[in-house]
């Protein structure tokens, strides 16, 4: 289940929290409490399956479980043999799961691995890495070190914490008094995460994103950057809020992650308000460990030369970080290139004072770095830069209640319209041709757009019980990408007697006019015939 995306987690996750704040509330609540609640949770948050395979799928949960084993081991062995070349060794192994999940489905196609979550965990793990090289942690304990790993309520957006301050509040007991105030201010966190998430953000989204998503003319392109701007800013927020609402109920303070980006009167100063905790744990862990490495191995002639490249270096991994895609790589040089730029221009500026500080002057910087900004989240969405589509693609996109639909790609026959069945519990269903126009797939270089498929989920599948749904290529034979899958919607009673009711009403007509037609023939069977006339006569 995705943690925060709906009412129906928020309401197991009551039930989760009810003994939590009991206990709270009489002065009973330590960390067995909260491993307790947070054990819940994570089997709640994992209990989905991963398909490694389209035939092949594992539990979500035990993936996990064998994720921490492999980073626990990683962590104790370099704690045992602490030296430069096991530092190096781990880690390389404590990036490796993040490398293949992100590497494999592109080697291997239709192949999965990893959890939701696995780049923000991977960070924490590396930060224990880091800290166990330089000598600031000593020893590690298991249950901690797993607690802080998998810490679900920021398991997969962050904020990413630090491991020393996480073993702070997790040692700590709190007293009631301040389990009561914790609980005040995780009340109100998770308050403004409904309104930037559920409000906001979905306000913004159906008005102000949506309408102009598809649209290709400037002012359209201009529109959507607005939009995914302050629609990014409070979807992402509002997060960040739910998770460190949640985790303060826990005992756990997490750091922020936004403060008023649009605020910002530079790059620099947008960096230090925008996901701060991946921020500074980029510029501690990469940008300062890189001028570090160059000052003391004196590898540039250059006054700034270490600090330019530091940040090429720092935003190029962010990039990645984010994906392989060619529009998250420009994304981190151009950020690179503007806190380059502005490094510049601070220093020329500070011996030609042609930049003041005024009030007007200020109110110039916000509006310039907003815009800055908001052409770099244009990029990061990937609107500038769409990835052209597989030669060829046959996939089943979604399945539901209410429509089943997908899409049928072949680049060498971009103008057939290939037939594709509809096939339920082994039972053939419908022929339909997969020539609907779709504008998105147009868009995406999908020829003229026309090349989806869509059927009407019939009303039977609607019974509460599972089906297996199949859509298949009748030239080859073969069912599309994702099928069959199994189906589970839910029982519709009302819909189940209205169609019951229309079936029952056509087999009546039928019986009726089969009547009508038989009474017909026994009355001309029963009715004498007139003689025929005779010839006249000669």
């Amino acid at each position: 289940m995705l943690p925060f995306a709906n009412f129906t987690y928020f309401g197991i996750l009551l039930f989760i929290l009810v003994p939590v704040i009991l206990a709270g509330v009489f002065g009973w609540l330590n960390k067995w409490w909260t491993a307790c609640a947070l054990l819940m949770l994570l089997i709640l948050q994992a209990s989905d399956e991963v398909p490694l395979r389209p035939e092949f799928q594992v539990r979500e949960l035990y993936v996990i479980l064998g994720y921490t084993v492999f980073q626990a081991t990683v962590a104790f062995g370099l704690l045992r043999w602490r030296s430069r070349g096991a530092f190096y060794g781990s880690a390389f192994l404590c990036v490796l799961p993040l490398l293949v999940a992100k590497l494999i489905p592109s080697l291997i196609p239709h192949t999965v691995f990893g959890f939701l979550g696995i780049s923000y965990v991977t960070f924490r793990a590396l930060d224990v890495i880091f800290c166990v090289h330089d000598g600031l942690i000593k020893e590690l304990s298991l249950l901690k070190y797993a607690a802080f790993l998998l810490f679900v309520p920021a398991l997969s957006s962050g904020p990413i914490d630090r491991y020393r301050r996480f073993a702070k509040d997790w040692d700590k007991t709190r007293t009631r008094e301040e389990f009561l105030d914790d609980l005040d201010v995780g009340v109100q966190r998770i308050a403004r995460g409904f309104l930037y998430k559920f409000i906001f953000a979905v306000l913004i989204k159906t008005y102000l994103l949506d309408p102009v998503a598809s649209g290709r003319s400037f002012p359209a392109l201009l529109g959507y950057m607005y939009a995914y701007t302050v629609f990014l800013f409070f979807d992402f927020a509002g997060y960040s809020a739910f998770a460190i609402g949640l985790a303060r109920i826990l005992g756990v303070h997490l750091t922020e992650n936004f403060d008023r980006p649009f605020l910002a009167r530079n790059i620099r100063d947008f960096w230090n308000r925008w996901h701060i905790s991946l921020s500074f744990w980029f510029r501690d862990h990469v940008y300062m460990r890189f001028l570090l490495a160059a000052s003391k191995g004196k590898w540039f002639t250059g006054k700034h030369t270490a600090s330019y490249l530091g940040l090429f270096l720092t935003f190029g991994i962010m990039g990645v970080w984010h994906g392989l895609s060619l529009h998250y790589v420009i994304y981190g040089l151009y950020h690179a290139s503007l806190l380059s730029f502005y490094d510049w221009f601070a220093r020329w500026n500070k011996e030609r004072k042609i930049w003041g500080s005024t009030r007007w002057h200020g109110m110039a910087d916000i509006f310039v770095t907003f815009h800055v900004v908001a052409l770099g989240l244009l990029l990061f969405s990937g609107r500038l830069t769409p990835a052209p589509p597989p030669a060829q693609q046959q996939l089943l996109e979604r399945a539901d209640s209410r429509e089943i639909y997908g899409l049928i790609w072949d680049s060498a026959h971009p103008d057939d319209a290939p037939l594709v069945d509809l096939i339920i519990d082994d039972q053939y269903v419908l022929r339909l041709p997969a020539s609907v126009y779709r504008e998105d797939l147009k868009d995406r270089g999908y020829g003229d757009g026309r090349h989806g498929f869509w059927f009407e989920s019939p009303w039977w599948v609607r019974d509460g019980n599972p089906h297996t749904i199949e859509v298949r290529d009748v030239a080859t034979g073969k069912p599309v990408q994702g099928t069959p899958m199994i189906l589970t919607c839910e029982r519709d009673d009302e819909e189940i007697r209205r169609e019951e009711l229309k079936r029952d009403q056509a087999r009546e007509a039928v019986m009726l006019e089969q009547e009508k037609k038989d009474r017909e023939s026994a009355e001309s069977l029963q009715t004498p015939k007139a003689p025929a006339a005779s010839p006249p006569q000669k």
